[in-house]
Order: C-alpha cells, then sequence, then structure tokens
C-alpha cells in the first residue's frame, strides 16, 4: 500500500513539473509598447474615456510584450494564474495615469490590465510575478517619455504632419535605438501616429535595438499627429 501510495505521489509530482516547463515558454525581449490617445479615439469607431476621468495628454502604455527574435511570441501562458487587482493594488493610481484604457464601454482599466497581464505577463512569470511586471512597464514609461522627447524635438500634438525620419530620430537620440512606429488611420483617412515600440532586454533594465520589428501598421513618410 505504501509503495503504491509513493507510486502515485512520484506520478504527480512528474505531471505538475511537466506542466510547470510547459508554461514557462522562454522569450527573446520585450516590446514595451505607448499609445497615442489623440490617434486611438481619431478613428470611426473613436473611444470611450475611462471611469476616472479624460486621461492625460500624454502617451499611455500598451503593454509589454514578451517576444522572440524569430517575430513569433508566447501568449496566455498560465491560465492557473490570472490578474488579481490586490497584486498591484500599490499601483493602480499610477496605472490609472500611465496605462488607462480607452475602450468601450467606459471601465476603470481592471480589464484591460487583466487582459495584458493574462495574454502577455504569465509569459514573463518566471521572471516577474504580477506587482513586477505591471512594476516594469511604470518604469519603462517612466524612463521614456515620448512626449517630452518628440516635443524637445519641436514635434507636438498639434494637427500637424511631420516626417517619421524625424520622428524616428528624435527617439532614437533619446534612447538609443530605432523605435517602431504604428500608424493608424483618423475618420477622414489620413495616416497618423499611432503607437510607439521600444525593446528592452527580458530584465527590462536595458533598452535595446529591436531584434525584430512589426509588420503591421507601417507610416507613410509624412504622419499626422493629432491633438487630444
Amino acid at each position: 500500500m505504501v509503495k503504491f501510495e509513493n507510486s502515485i505521489v512520484i506520478k504527480l509530482l512528474i505531471v505538475q513539473c511537466l506542466l510547470v516547463c510547459c508554461l514557462a515558454q522562454g522569450f527573446d525581449f520585450f516590446y514595451f509598447v505607448q499609445q497615442w490617445p489623440g490617434s486611438y479615439c481619431d478613428t470611426q469607431q473613436s473611444c470611450c474615456y475611462p471611469t476616472t476621468g479624460k486621461p492625460n495628454s500624454d502617451f499611455g502604455i500598451h503593454g509589454l510584450w514578451p517576444n522572440n527574435d524569430d517575430g513569433s511570441y508566447p501568449s496566455n501562458c498560465d491560465p492557473s494564474n490570472p490578474f488579481d487587482k490586490s497584486e498591484v493594488s500599490d499601483l493602480i493610481s499610477s496605472l490609472q495615469t500611465s496605462w488607462p484604457t480607452l475602450a468601450c464601454p467606459s471601465s476603470d482599466g481592471s480589464s484591460f490590465w487583466s487582459h495584458e497581464w493574462d495574454k502577455h505577463g504569465t509569459c514573463s512569470e518566471s521572471i516577474f510575478d504580477q506587482h513586477g511586471y505591471f512594476k516594469l512597464a511604470l518604469n519603462l514609461k517612466a524612463q521614456v517619455d515620448l512626449l517630452q522627447i518628440l516635443q524637445g524635438a519641436g514635434i507636438n500634438p498639434d494637427g500637424g504632419s511631420y516626417s517619421l525620419s524625424s520622428i524616428q530620430g528624435a527617439i532614437n537620440k533619446a534612447i538609443g535605438s530605432t523605435p517602431f512606429i504604428e500608424c493608424n488611420v483618423d475618420a477622414s483617412g489620413n495616416s497618423q501616429l499611432y503607437q510607439v515600440y521600444i525593446c528592452s532586454d527580458t530584465s527590462g533594465s536595458n533598452i535595446i535595438q529591436c531584434p525584430v520589428m512589426p509588420t503591421s501598421g507601417k507610416c507613410g513618410s509624412s504622419v499626422e499627429f493629432p491633438t487630444f
């Protein structure tokens, strides 16, 4: 009987180890993505302000996404570890400011953060717990102040058009690597500055040159920077 019970315990431990190995997928770098709220809202789909009010006229975090050098990426790595708001209770105010939701219907942001953790954050849980993951994103936002960088180069959210090369050049000069600029289309069909991708190593400590760039959302040579 003892031998039988020991055998069951050993088998359960093996299964548990296999599950952990399967969930702990590796990755090569992070995409840190910030979006301009004016471009999110200035589309035919429009937007909804969060229940906490209109966000600041500033770039907001979209996500911190584990990615691989070949362009693939892991996702939804650990369904057993869903987003838990209590884990980031001390960060809520900062998340509402720096990582606001613009999706409809209006909400407090929890569903947005939950989606980002469940889909992307769980794939970095071998390095960061939930608090560490969201804190890292907030730290990167503070480190890379895109609006300040662009305005310092005379690129302002005034509805005017700017060359894509000048936008990339200003950010490159500030952070030492070339960002990927994603554009979307406004309600009139004009290309506008939507999201900025920069890359960091897996520790989140060092900004690096992106090993691979996204293939969608490419901009023309001239890009609008709408007001918000």
